[in-house]
């Protein structure tokens, strides 16, 4: 994966002069020694913070060590000041954690009262108004803090992401598509840039790569990812290894200051006439390298597909929620084998933008709904470019981060599965199950005006999601509630 940060974690002890500084000198190495031993390495500051000064230079360390992530370990009471002021000073997500008493047989000199003092650090930070992420639990043994640091790499991974991101556009939307239409000034908030091109822009572009040097190579790439079976199309490739290169070298020539890259494309009606194929394919390329290509011009869909590369370090894709499962499909596939309702499974589904590792017998396809409008469904041609298939069964999470038309950002969350189920169907495609969704989409996607488009990331992360959310200030936060556990505004009586 490219086109995501990678998180160099670092470690800074702090210890209230009043107590014993080896107090948190030796639980600041068991906890580093614990870190590595769980496989990530972490430097650790040999600056233990007493003072103001002591904060200024154990933030100088871990910078010089090129640290972006940083741990600060309570490991007695902790100076309220100082510690608090790390935040301020040190430019990156910042954690703070506290250690829990060993013994009952070393409770005078060796008692640290941590417990305590992250009370204190919590109001301090408060009246600083910095923002640091206080785990669910932050008190522990040097085994648990070292399982919250392993946690806190994702978390840290899509904040360092999200100051670092351009999002990249070329549009306008298409028309009736206003779904996805949403106001930009949310994602300064939250610091991501974005630069809005015309469809024009991208066309240009595109000649100009004609017969670009490097489409050869690109092609060997496609053909050798799709295999035989699924290069169903081997004349089509140099078109959209041409649109490849295009996008690439836009993405290097225009991120400017950011790191990070993001795109949100128009890919209909237009596109296919004057590029002679569709995207899908190449934004699934682009995705399985931690830059999302959305679809439909979806800033906020590519926003969220980003996260969910940050988050995972693998590659997510953007779906709608598209349509329901046949009662036959679920009477012969589903009922007795799982343990879901069928108002419990949908239907995601996109024209062909999913990752090819995401799918099983992913193959080159045309997109059937724009060869009946532009090719009247004849022989296809230019609405040739999709990568179809069912998507590979196991655990996702279904997620969006979005903003309401008065600029005020909520998200959702739910954890599930694709079902090993045959869709019977075209394009990328897949049988999601998510507990309670039926409820779920009448009481928050539907209530609270959410659109079709969801990403979906292939893992079980919503804590990460929930702890980032939390961390960006966003207050309306909505998941799948259990049964009995009634959204606001549901009606109590519906048996």
């Amino acid at each position: 994966m490219k086109n995501i940060p990678e998180v160099k974690l670092g470690l800074v002890a702090v210890s209230r002069d009043c107590f014993i500084v080896s107090l948190s000198r030796d639980r600041r190495s068991a906890f580093a020694a614990e870190v590595r031993a769980k496989g990530t390495e972490i430097y650790e500051s040999q600056i233990v913070v007493e003072n103001e000064k002591d904060a200024l230079a154990a933030v100088s360390d871990v910078k010089a060590a090129g640290c972006n992530a940083l741990i600060v370990f309570l490991g007695n009471f902790g100076p309220e000041t100082p510690e608090t002021l790390i935040a301020k000073y040190f430019d990156g997500p910042v954690m703070y954690v506290a250690a829990a008493e060993e013994s009952g047989d070393n409770l005078i000199n060796g008692r640290g009262d941590a417990y305590c003092g992250m009370l204190n650090c919590s109001y301090n930070l408060g009246l600083r108004k910095l923002k640091a992420y206080i785990p669910e639990y932050p008190v522990g043994t040097a085994s648990e803090l070292a399982a919250m640091a392993l946690d806190f790499v994702p978390l840290a991974r899509a904040i360092i992401g999200l100051k670092g991101l351009k999002i990249i556009t070329f549009g306008p939307r298409p028309q009736d598509f206003f779904a996805c239409n949403a106001p930009i000034k949310a994602l300064y908030d939250i610091g991501v840039e974005v630069e809005e091109n015309s469809e024009l822009d991208l066309l240009v572009s595109y000649r100009e790569h004609e017969g670009d040097a490097r489409i050869e190579d690109i092609v060997k790439d496609m053909a050798a990812e799709l295999g035989i079976k699924g290069n169903t199309y081997p004349e089509l490739l140099p078109r959209m290894a041409q649109f490849e290169l295009t996008l690439l070298d836009w993405a290097e020539n225009h991120r400017g200051a950011r790191e990070y890259v993001a795109f949100a494309d128009k890919c209909w009606p237009a596109f296919p006439s004057q590029f002679g194929f569709e995207p899908c394919y190449v934004n699934s390329r682009l995705a399985s390298r931690g830059i999302p290509v959305a679809c439909e011009v979806d800033i906020y869909g590519a926003l969220s597909e980003f996260i969910g590369a940050c988050i995972t370090g693998y590659p997510v894709t953007l779906l709608d929620i598209n349509n329901t499962v046949p009662r036959d499909i679920y009477e012969e596939g589903i009922q007795g084998k799982f343990p879901y309702k069928l108002t419990d499974t949908f239907m995601g589904f996109h024209c062909g933008n999913t990752p090819f590792c995401c799918l099983c017998d992913g193959a080159l396809n045309y997109q059937i709904i724009q060869n009946r409008l532009l090719e009247n469904g004849g022989e296809p041609d230019i609405t040739r470019g999709t990568l179809e298939g069912d998507i590979r069964p196991g655990d996702i999470t279904f997620f969006r981060l979005q903003t309401t038309p008065d600029t005020k950002l909520q998200a959702y969350i739910a954890e599930g599965e694709v079902l090993p189920v045959s869709t019977k169907s075209f394009g990328g495609i897949g049988i999601f199950a998510i507990e309670e969704m039926g409820r779920f989409y009448r009481h928050v996607l539907i209530r609270k005006r959410y659109p079709h488009h969801g990403a979906v990331a292939f893992s079980h992360c919503a804590s990460t999601l929930w702890a980032l959310f939390d961390y960006l200030g966003i207050e309306d936060v909505s998941y799948n509630r259990k049964a009995g556990n009634l959204y606001p505004g549901e009606n109590p009586f519906v048996r």
